[in-house]
């Protein structure tokens, strides 16, 4: 039983470790938009690592957590779904990188997944946003959230994976993930 309780305790503690790194660098903004989103250093890279070492059930979970604590720091709503969808459903599919927690090249591919969910989440509740709060037609709405999304998340992706493809980032996050699994 002590192993099992020593290799929760070991889960939580690198999850906790990253849950706070990513929050800590979700203040470090690169850029930021006027109705909600900024690209940040890492950020969200912090939050794929929990799932691409322990799998989708612990990445989900620590995904929803940071959901909660993006919402804390600094709630922006202006519709009744948008907590869910800018919160909740947009941060916890960070989680999805765990999906791929055993594949070749995992953390970069769950990585992308992760955030591509993040953005269809945002770009849905910012469709709703521009019907119901502008006049421009769903198909312009559909337009202009993905557009809107695409200013902070792309740049953020683009930085994260040219900086995963290093060779030392590379073995450093081999090691990292060899360290959080190991026995």
């Amino acid at each position: 039983m002590s192993a099992f309780r020593n290799k929760l305790a070991k889960k939580l503690a690198f999850s906790a470790m990253a849950l706070a790194l990513g929050y800590i660098a979700s203040f470090f903004k690169i850029s930021s938009l006027p109705m909600g989103g900024s690209t940040t250093l890492l950020s969200m890279l912090f939050i794929c690592l929990i799932g691409y070492w322990y799998g989708l059930k612990v990445g989900l979970t620590a995904a929803v957590a940071y959901a909660f604590l993006q919402f804390i720091q600094k709630p922006v709503s202006v519709h009744p779904v948008q907590p869910i969808l800018d919160y909740l459903l947009a941060f916890g599919a960070l989680g999805l990188s765990g999906i791929f927690k055993d594949r070749k090249n995992g953390l970069i591919i769950g990585y992308l997944v992760a955030v591509f969910g993040r953005f269809c989440f945002h770009s849905l509740s910012g469709l709703i946003f521009f019907t119901d709060y502008t006049s421009i037609s769903i198909g312009g709405a559909v337009w202009a959230s993905a557009a809107y999304n695409m200013t902070y998340i792309v740049p953020e992706v683009i930085i994260t994976v040219v900086i995963l493809f290093l060779p030392p980032v590379k073995q450093a996050m081999k090691k990292v993930k060899e360290l959080a699994q190991a026995n």
